[in-house]
């Protein structure tokens, strides 16, 4: 009886071997592309037609092949990229498995023609059946071009599982951009069907952002860069206006090569988290340069994963880096009018609107009669008032000075006077809008702050230093106030306690579910105590069930949003101004803990549209 265990003929097991390399036509394009860009070309052409099906034929004008070399490469595991086991841990190159043409040769009808600088003549290589190979010497340029044609034409089942041509067409487009985007020193063109859809000229990493998405995409985007002995990490972010609903613009690099790391992403996410809503994805190119022995990439025939060393260091890392950016960045969003496809306008971020970093200067400017700004003294002021006096001093040293007897002199004071500086802004005014708006003048034009969810980001940062730092400060009250509470409610406080008490509250805990209020924090205004206590436990407890926040993170939340000042609070002047002076101390201005915007901008160019200026 004969053994049930065969091994495999070669031609079916290069196929099986082809599925792990080969999933779809852009899979093909990446690995062509790649093999160009390692190559050293200066110059790649990408031609597709029916999506891949029928051909995908890359072209640069590389270092080339000779002809055993052009015949060497189709075979299993034959590689130019690596020849040891250390290589192996130091790869600089896109590729290095050795498994590319290999598995594309096993499911497609393959040509080579490739030429060196060196050679006279170039090579022709063509496989049009399994095991056959053609070869002869053609006139070519210095380089290389592959062309891969009826990809799958020996395994139907495959071929039929492929999508639309719109599909596929559309993730070779995303593939070719996401190379083109890491590699700006190279010339791209983009040929589908016989006609020119994308022409990347060579440049800057500027350069190429505004040629992949837009000519204005960079006045979206706010820089990001550190550089360490141990990583560098540089590129874009997006601003909270060019959020999107889906995945897909998120763009990260690992020494110029396109990966996926859900950590990393994970840490651009958590440094968002207070700006995106559920739901939304961040925009962001980002570069990180690292040691190849740090990290592996040889996981999976695709390279796309990767793993770290450290993974834990280079979270931090990059959360640290991305908040930095965030935060010297004034990412107040500028609404305009938008025209609709009916008659009726809205409001809506102009996402186009450049900031600079560290610039904050269109905020609101007041002035404070009750502060004096310390005025830089010039060297010309120094003179003025004491020049005559250090000249008399001088003379009367070198002239054995003797003193007179005292007599009545004309004294001249000196004034300075404080120079206008014709860039210094005026006092903007603040004006509050049906008791539930913050209108000030801005240098763009106008500034629009919702009080209520301005005082709640407020006091969320607040609560959350109180909560880090366990100094409480507690206002002590005059007649204490005794309530009764349901079960449920009477143990959520209990467990809540030990966070209440940070903040401020002092309870006294009671049989029969009473509990008696002698402090609170002193945000809370005289009169209000017994409300917001039983409105924050309500509050924590729709968090707890709904959003399933972390415990610290929900009750900061809570009683920020309990104890904040409502729509329809009425405040004086000095009231206004010293919430958005508090306002614009926090870290993060722009949304309230909710996601909810807290600040919008609208510019004096779009009050001018309106009335007709422009």
């Amino acid at each position: 009886m004969s053994g049930r265990i065969k091994i495999l003929p070669e031609n079916l097991a290069n196929k099986i071997a082809a599925g792990e390399v080969v999933q779809r036509p852009e899979s093909v394009v990446k690995e062509l592309l790649e093999n160009a860009i390692d190559a050293e070309a200066k110059n790649i052409e990408l031609i597709i037609k029916q999506a891949g099906k029928s051909l995908i034929q890359v072209c640069d004008d590389g270092t080339g092949m000779t002809e055993d070399d052009a015949i060497l490469c189709i075979q299993k595991h034959a590689t130019s990229k690596i020849s040891t086991l250390s290589d192996l841990e130091a790869i600089r190159t896109l590729g290095f498995r050795g498994e590319a043409l290999s598995s594309i040769a096993a499911v497609s009808q393959l040509e080579i023609r490739t030429q060196t600088a060196q050679q006279e003549v170039g090579t022709l290589v063509r496989i049009e059946k399994e095991g056959e190979i053609l070869k002869e010497k053609v006139s070519a340029n210095k380089g290389t071009c592959i062309s891969v044609k009826n990809l799958f034409y020996n395994t139907p089942a495959r071929r039929k599982f492929l999508k639309t041509d719109s599909t596929e067409l559309k993730h070779i487009i995303d593939t070719f951009n996401r190379i083109a985007l890491a590699h700006p020193e190279i010339s791209f063109r983009f040929f589908n069907n016989d006609s020119l859809v994308y022409d990347y000229k060579s440049g800057t990493l500027d350069e190429r952002i505004a040629q992949v998405f837009a000519d204005n995409m960079l006045d979206a985007l706010i820089s990001v860069e550190e550089k360490t002995d141990y990583l560098n990490i540089y590129g874009y972010l997006g601003k909270p206006s060019i959020f999107r609903k889906s995945k897909g613009e998120q763009y990260l690099y690992l020494n110029k090569r396109f990966v996926i790391n859900k950590n990393i992403n994970h840490a651009v996410f958590t440094a968002f988290e207070n700006i995106m809503e559920k739901g939304d994805y961040p925009f962001f190119v980002l570069f990180i340069e690292i040691d190849p022995s740090k990290v592996d990439v040889n996981i999976h025939p695709s390279k796309l994963e990767v793993k770290f060393d450290d993974e834990k260091d280079i979270y931090n890392f990059v959360l640290a880096v991305v908040k930095k950016s965030i935060g010297s960045h004034d990412l107040v969003p500028t609404m305009s009018f938008e025209q609709t496809e009916g008659t009726a306008e809205k409001l809506s971020f102009n996402a186009f609107t450049p900031v600079r970093k560290n610039d904050f200067s269109d905020r609101p400017v007041f002035s404070k009669s009750s502060e004096r700004k310390q005025e830089r003294i010039t060297e010309e002021d120094i003179e003025l008032v004491f020049g005559n006096l250090a000249t008399n001093v001088i003379k009367k040293e070198q002239s054995n000075f003797i003193p007179e007897p005292e007599k009545t002199e004309f004294i001249q004071e000196y004034k300075l006077e404080k120079k206008k500086n014709p860039d210094e802004e005026e006092p903007s005014f603040i004006i509050q809008l049906h008791n539930k708006y913050i209108l000030s003048q801005i240098k763009s034009g106008l500034m629009i702050i919702d009080q209520h969810v301005a005082h709640e980001r407020i006091l969320y940062e607040k609560a959350l230093s109180r909560l880090e730092t366990d100094i409480p400060f507690s206002q002590q009250l005059l007649f204490p106030i005794t309530l009764q509470f349901d079960a449920a409610s009477y143990e959520i406080l209990k467990e809540m306690y030990s966070y209440l008490q940070k903040l401020g509250f002092q309870l006294k805990f009671s049989p029969r579910y009473y509990i008696t209020i002698e402090g609170v924090p002193d945000d809370i205004k005289n009169g209000s105590e017994e409300r917001i206590l039983k409105e924050v436990i309500e509050e924590y407890k729709t968090n707890q069930l709904e959003k399933k926040l972390e415990e610290k993170d929900n009750i900061a939340k809570s009683y920020s949003c309990k104890t904040a000042i409502k729509a329809g609070d009425k405040l004086t002047e000095s009231e206004m101004r010293l919430l958005i002076d508090q306002l614009f101390a926090t870290s993060m201005p722009y949304v309230c803990p909710h996601g909810r915007p807290i600040v919008i901008k609208i510019s004096l160019e779009e009050f001018d549209r309106r009335f007709g200026r422009t």
